[in-house]
């Protein structure tokens, strides 16, 4: 891997990391490129699916963080009250 790459992956969004992966499968999928570019498509297809893969991990911990945090203050309310 180039030195800086995690920093650039770092800055990528999702919707980026995810339109610059379907470009890279569209590319590998119609062929007609080197084996070394291939492998490089490749290598880079990768890198974009773990950012893409991280960053919906994270939307998913907020998500989850959100929803417990919610089910803790309706739990908070409704034992108060009775």
């Amino acid at each position: 891997m180039a030195a800086g790459t995690g920093t650039d992956e770092a800055a990528l969004g999702y919707e980026q990391a995810r339109d610059e992966l379907i470009e890279v499968v569209r590319r590998l999928e119609a062929g007609g490129t080197s084996l070394e570019e291939s492998l490089a498509l490749w290598e880079r297809g990768e890198e974009l699916a773990k950012v893409c893969r991280r960053r919906l991990e994270g939307a998913r911990a907020r998500l989850d963080a959100s929803l417990a945090a919610e089910r803790a203050a309706d739990e908070a309310d409704g034992g108060g009250d009775e």
